[in-house]
């Protein structure tokens, strides 16, 4: 069986490590409808004089349409494979932004918004279901590398999208980058395929899950464990969606989004330079911190990242009106909260097994839609108390009581669930 296993494992890992790549590749062309929103909040408010609140509107639909039906493209993903889903939510991902660039009123937005979350969230299902299953022996680091495509992809298109919106206009950045996002993920699609039996050793497997069953998705929402993680998995993407939805509208608040800032010879505007290093980071984080669960156990971990996301905000509440601070802090922040996105999946799959891992792992996801419902509150609240402090204080207060949680109650839990 150990003969078995190597030549299998052999044979199947350049396959697999291609699927990888391609993976993190779609996750890349749909990080700007997420990461890239902030840069445009601002140019519509100025070009329609709409509220700030009402233009955040959109952006809940978007996570919520991403998160919510991430379930039903599980399913579809863990039945059919992830070539017809990817390719028709190419196609939708750009379609989202086509509109975008000619919507002139907030309900053509808010469909637009809508088109791109279905799209988005498809992508994101099958990838992650993909890592999951090619992976089981690297379930934490897997998923992380492919949840760093979505954390880093616009790392690289940060300054590009921002030139355009400055010299030709939002409405341009969207329809340009519209159609290369769609485009790329239809030619991935092409060659995306499903793990067979025999691609994945059941020695690596069982290394991962025992001898327990594999639950599918409505047997794992009967479990208080699956609740457990649901609620944790909220607490923590609330505050890590505000800072990525608002974080230009805060940088213009504290007065430091077009000040200069110098770090290692480079200088860029506060809010660029603190775009592109979030971005860089939030990727970095979730192979890292996936790669540190696969080590010293998914709770640890989480304890120790999401204390340092509520230390990090509490400290972005209180120097970030410096530029520099603003920038270094505001990265802390997002390498401290990216890695829910592969702790939670691998955490969710060794909980549950791999058979059904897209789609259990997509009902979980819907956690972050949940989340996302609190986004237009933290302006309406900021717009009450005239400054964001009791917003960060909130923020961090959800932070610490998960980091609590993950040790406290979710790894006895976990023991007595696999006992």
């Amino acid at each position: 069986m150990a003969e078995e296993s190597v030549l299998v494992g052999s044979r199947a890992a350049p396959n697999r490590w291609l699927q990888l790549v391609l993976g993190v590749l779609c996750m890349t062309m749909i990080a700007n409808l997420q990461y890239g929103w902030t840069l445009f909040v601002n140019p519509m408010q100025e070009k329609f004089g709409w509220d700030r609140s009402a233009i955040q509107i959109a952006f809940t639909i978007f996570i919520v349409a991403e998160t919510w039906l991430v379930p039903l493209h599980g399913y579809v993903v863990d039945r059919m494979g992830p070539k017809v889903v990817v390719l028709l939510a190419g196609l939708l991902c750009g379609l989202a932004w086509v509109l975008n660039s000619q919507a002139t009123s907030l309900p053509m937005l808010y469909f637009a918004q809508a088109i791109g979350g279905v799209g988005a969230g498809a992508v994101y299902g099958a990838s992650i279901g993909s890592a999951l299953k090619w992976f089981p022996d690297r379930r934490g680091f897997a998923a992380g590398v492919t949840a760093a495509g979505f954390g880093m992809g616009s790392a690289l298109t940060i300054i590009p999208i921002a030139s355009i919106i400055a010299n030709q206009g939002f409405q341009q950045a969207f329809l340009y980058f519209g159609l290369l996002q769609g485009i790329v993920l239809c030619v991935c699609a092409i060659f995306l395929k499903a793990p067979e039996k025999i691609d994945v050793t059941k020695a690596a497997d069982m290394a991962v899950v025992g001898e327990r069953r594999q639950y599918n998705p409505w047997e794992m929402a009967r479990t208080p464990v699956f609740w457990l993680m649901y609620a944790m998995f909220v607490m923590m993407a609330a505050g890590g969606l505000m800072a990525t939805a608002q974080l230009g509208p805060i940088a213009k608040d504290f007065g430091v989004a077009g000040v200069p800032v110098s770090i290692l010879g480079l200088t860029l505007p506060a809010l660029t330079f603190a775009l592109s290093i979030d971005r860089v980071l939030n990727g970095l984080t979730r192979p890292f911190f996936g790669w540190v669960s696969d080590k010293i156990g998914r709770e640890v971990t989480m304890f120790i990242a999401f204390g340092l996301e509520g230390l990090a905000i509490l400290a972005l509440s209180k120097f970030g009106h410096t530029p520099g601070m603003f920038v270094l802090l505001t990265g802390l922040v997002f390498f401290a909260w990216g890695e829910i996105y592969s702790l939670f999946p691998a955490t969710c799959a060794d909980t549950f097994g791999g058979k059904f891992a897209a789609a259990n792992a997509g009902l979980l996801y819907t956690a972050k839609g949940t989340a996302a419902l609190l986004v237009p509150f933290s302006s309406m609240l900021t717009a009450a108390t005239g400054s964001w402090h009791l917003t960060f204080w909130i923020a961090a207060a959800l932070n610490i009581i998960t980091a609590l949680l993950a040790i406290a109650l979710l790894r006895p839990m976990r023991r007595r669930f696999a006992a």
